[in-house]
């Protein structure tokens, strides 16, 4: 299995969820390869931490769907799975839906300035091909409504589900059909500007429905 590199690029241990992010950012950006090995003792060298929380971090990506454990045997990247990723893409869509529907009745100009600006470096990022950004600035736009909802769990369930499709948002955002989002954001602002909270869920849910097809979130 390669590894990142430098090694022991951590001067401290890692807590949990940083063990966690680490490999599945890594995964995400396809460092990990579907079908990759993950190899404890390569890992450790990594990220210089020891077993116990690479440990808890691999069982968290087995429930996320990012790796598949196989007991005794090997523990290797889960390969792209179209039902699982629209699986995922249909509880993410949900989620983003029922935020906007609750956030826009209290939505402010600052709320939608700050919409404005995400979608200004989104379409910035795209126009550079720089997906690194892009993902980003879609994540500032849709934590606007995430933050306004008032609902506390919806974050917790994309912090679930999320992660399944970050690959393909990867794909896609370094692709010139993710150009349409740019329209699809600054169509969700202007029904949110209006007060029209069914309309703007409405958008945000086939905003995220449509990723892989010709439109993405």
């Amino acid at each position: 299995m390669p590894t990142p590199t430098p090694h022991g690029i951590h001067k401290r241990s890692l807590l949990r969820d940083e063990v966690y992010e680490s490999i599945r950012d890594a995964i995400i950006d396809g460092t990990f390869g579907p079908g990759e090995r993950l190899k404890d003792p390569e890992l450790e060298a990594w990220l210089g931490v020891s077993r116990t929380p690479i440990r808890e971090a691999l069982l968290r990506l087995e429930r996320a769907g990012l790796i598949i454990a196989k007991p005794g045997r090997a523990t290797i990247v889960a390969p792209l799975d179209p039902a699982s990723t629209i699986g995922a893409q249909q509880v993410v869509a949900a989620m983003h839906e029922l935020a906007a529907r609750l956030a826009v009745p209290a939505a402010t100009g600052d709320h939608l300035a700050a919409m404005t600006a995400a979608n200004g470096r989104f379409a910035t990022a795209l126009e550079h091909d720089n997906v690194e950004r892009a993902l980003a600035a879609d994540d500032d736009f849709h934590a606007v409504f995430i933050d306004a909802c008032g609902n506390d769990m919806i974050p917790d369930v994309l912090e679930q589900a999320l992660p399944l499709l970050r690959r393909v948002e990867r794909q896609r955002f370094g692709s010139h059909s993710a150009r349409h989002s740019v329209t699809v954001h600054a169509e969700i602002i202007r029904l949110a500007g209006l007060g029209d909270a069914e309309g703007a869920a409405l958008a945000c849910r086939e905003n995220w429905l449509s990723l892989g097809s010709s439109a993405e979130a």
